[in-house]
């Protein structure tokens, strides 16, 4: 079952909770994507054909050259099969693949050249990877020929070929070079522009590549001789010794995956609730040294799908550790082979959801590393993967509840572009469903979990847009789900991992409410729980980034009702948490919002407590950290150093600099987001500084505007 985080604790949960390799900011699904006119159709099947069986020279595999390590295939190549749109529109399926493509194959004619599907495809890839390659095959016509004139029409490149494109996307005067193979000719000549486009392809030299491919074959050809010669005559001996061999080689691969079953079945499922990180991590490691002595393209289906279920359980351990790009590596290295698995049989509803598994965790990396459009296309290929599982078995329950988590994932899509409306609707729906099939599957725990998550997502999407009462119903609903499933579940650290930003966020919506008293209750729950988790695996960086965002918000609720010395010891805690985080990973946003936030909350407690210089040091160095992160929500950013402005021209304020306080404020209204997608917290961050400016009026508004919704909080600048 896949789970989908929440925003505020994106890394902090995965911020809540083919032959496919990673590649230089994000995933790749397809190693090509063939582009070509449907005239040239017959050339596009011989061409992808030829990609898909070519075997890379041993002596290759491996090389680490421009393009990264040199793979073993050239799998797996997109080709569109369908019908051309009626619209202008490519299609999602056809953006999606291209998004998550390395290279773009064009195949070059008259045909494609006045294409506008070809040229569309072409500009589409330019855009959204500027980082990746566009290498052309030349099936007839002439390149530039549209230079010349009178030759026109045998014009070969698409216009989008002929230009570059600058890092934004956008397409320049300048003229482009692409890597040119030419295809046209008789069979050798097909052959050798084939080779020069594997070259490009690898990068490799081609007249390497061209005597590697020329040794093979010759070398395969004197196999062949000399295997028919010589098995005429020990054909007989060899078939007694082979079928024993072969018997004893099964019972052993039988009796060693029978184990490999038992480490990432029952052992697993045994370590995974109480929060054995070292001990998952061991078992994976075991799986993986017992394939690694075999050709994985050799794997059974089974054995394939017991690699990418350890490569998947390692990279989840590495992402528990904060070790992002690890985890990266890992999940694709898990994609490939349920991808190839997903090939072998493409209408086996089982395969489809362990790759779908994959494709979620790929994009949840995605949406950590700020990189939204990577993470949508990733969500809608897990939603196309959903769909097809309820199409192939429409009665299976678990299928219907993963078409579910594909819409809720859309929900988080929209949440996290700011599309605060859209997300509630979307979320609505998927809520109503998926609890329709929890009261009908009770017992199961995968659907409880989803439940959770959706109500927790859908409760995000209600306080964006001001429905404060739904929410904290929603909050309220999830932490009596969560305690109820802890305790029947005999601790699993899955519901005790959940109840801390559940309780957490629960007791943010009280205080949003001016209701301190069950605020600090509820998030002295999140800190009693955060610490039960700690004391069972010390060294997970969720569950630290998970206490210290807790006991950050319990300092800033007690400091409100008064109990300043409690307040302070609280968030010297966090503070000293947060700075081992930031110590493991200084480009992680999620800790550098921590360490921010504790800064920011130093210079409150210091200017509440009139310490204006102190509050001033604190709030330079806030000042510092909001400048320099870079994280998923620009917006939020935004916000960030807005607030820190302000604090600033209080602490100025309060040391009698009225000038310097009129500076700071000017730079906190600059600062704010020229959006009106806002949560009611950025709301009241924007009239404290609206105020601090003097446009009063504006700041009454939002005033007005905020206490209709129920809001009752003072966390402004001021």
């Amino acid at each position: 079952m896949t789970f989908f985080a929440r925003p505020s604790d994106w890394t902090r949960a995965h911020k809540d909770a083919a032959e496919a390799t990673p590649f230089a900011g994000g995933m790749q699904h397809y190693f090509a994507f063939l582009s070509y006119s449907h005239r040239d159709e017959g050339m596009a099947e011989w061409l992808h054909e030829e990609l898909e069986k070519f075997r890379v020279p041993h002596h290759f595999v491996g090389r680490v050259t421009a393009h990264g390590p040199v793979p073993r295939r050239l799998t797996p190549v997109f080709r569109d099969l369908g019908e051309l749109p009626a619209s202008d529109d490519l299609g999602g399926e056809i953006r999606t693949a291209l998004s998550v493509s390395r290279f773009l194959v064009v195949l070059c004619s008259p045909a494609a050249s006045g294409s506008r599907w070809t040229n569309a495809e072409i500009a589409t890839f330019k855009r959204v990877r500027p980082d990746g390659e566009v290498l052309a095959a030349i099936v007839d016509g002439e390149p530039f020929a549209s230079d010349i004139p009178g030759r026109e029409h045998d014009e070969c490149l698409p216009l989008a070929l002929r230009f570059k494109y600058d890092r934004r996307g956008k397409p320049t005067a300048k003229k482009a070079e692409p890597l040119a193979a030419d295809l046209r000719g008789d069979s050798h000549a097909r052959r050798m522009g084939f080779l020069k486009l594997v070259a490009g392809m690898l990068g490799v030299g081609l007249d390497e590549l061209v005597r590697r491919d020329h040794v093979r074959r010759q070398h395969r050809l004197a196999l062949l001789a000399a295997a028919s010669l010589a098995g005429m005559v020990v054909t007989s001996g060899l078939a007694v010794t082979a079928i024993n061999a072969r018997d004893e080689a099964r019972d052993q691969r039988r009796e060693a995956e029978s184990l490999v079953g038992f480490m990432l079945g029952d052992l697993k499922s045994k370590l995974e609730p109480i929060g054995r990180l070292d001990a998952l991590d061991g078992v994976g490691a075991r799986v993986l040294r017992y394939y690694q002595q075999q050709d994985k393209e050799e794997l059974s289906d089974s054995a394939l799908t017991q690699r990418s279920r350890a490569l998947a359980l390692m990279a989840g351990v590495a992402n528990s550790r904060g070790r992002v790009d690890e985890a990266a590596r890992l999940y694709g290295e898990a994609m490939a082979g349920t991808a190839e698995a997903v090939r072998r049989d493409p209408d086996d509803p089982q395969r489809l959801f362990d790759h779908a598994q994959n494709v979620f965790y790929m994009a949840s990396i995605a949406l950590q590393r700020a990189e939204p459009s990577k993470a949508e296309a990733a969500f809608r290929s897990y939603e196309r993967l959903a769909a097809r599982m309820v199409a192939l078995d429409p009665d299976n329950l678990r299928w219907r509840m993963e078409a579910q988590n594909a819409h809720a994932n859309l929900g988080v899509v929209m949440y996290n572009q700011r599309r605060f409306g859209e997300a509630a609707i979307q979320l609505e729906q998927a809520l109503k469903t998926m609890q329709a099939i929890a009261i009908a599957g009770p017992a199961s725990r995968e659907y409880q979990k989803s439940l959770a998550e959706t109500l927790a997502w859908t409760a995000d999407a209600h306080t964006a847009v001001g429905r404060l009462d739904a929410a904290t119903a929603e909050r309220e609903q999830l932490v009596t789900l969560l305690d109820r499933q802890l305790r029947s579940s005999g601790g699993d650290v899955a519901y005790g991992e959940s109840l801390v930003p559940a309780h957490r966020t629960l007791g943010e919506l009280y205080a949003l409410q001016g209701r301190l008293g069950p605020a600090i209750e509820q998030t002295r729950e999140a800190v009693a729980h955060a610490q039960q988790l700690l004391a069972q695996e010390a060294n997970n960086s969720l569950w630290l980034g998970y206490t210290a965002k807790a006991r950050l918000n319990l300092a800033d609720f007690l400091f409100k009702a008064g109990e300043k010395e409690e307040a302070v010891a609280e968030l010297q805690s966090a503070c000293r948490l947060t700075a081992s985080l930031v110590a493991r990973d200084r480009s992680a946003s999620d800790w550098l919002a921590l360490r921010r936030d504790c800064l920011t909350t130093e210079a409150s407690f210091d200017l509440g407590t009139g310490a204006g210089a102190r509050a001033l040091a604190a709030g330079t160095q806030a000042l510092e950290v909001a400048k320099s992160m870079k994280s998923s929500d620009r917006f939020d950013d935004q916000y960030g150093i807005a607030r820190t402005y302000g604090l600033l021209g209080d602490a100025h304020r309060l040391l009698g600099n009225d000038s310097g306080a009129a500076d700071a404020w000017k730079h906190a209204f600059a600062a704010l987001p020229r959006t009106s997608a806002e949560r009611p917290s950025e709301m009241n961050e924007r009239q404290h500084i609206l105020a601090r400016v003097g446009r009063t009026a504006e700041a009454k508004q939002l005033a007005k505007r905020l206490h209709a919704m129920g809001y009752r909080a003072d966390s402004g600048s001021g």
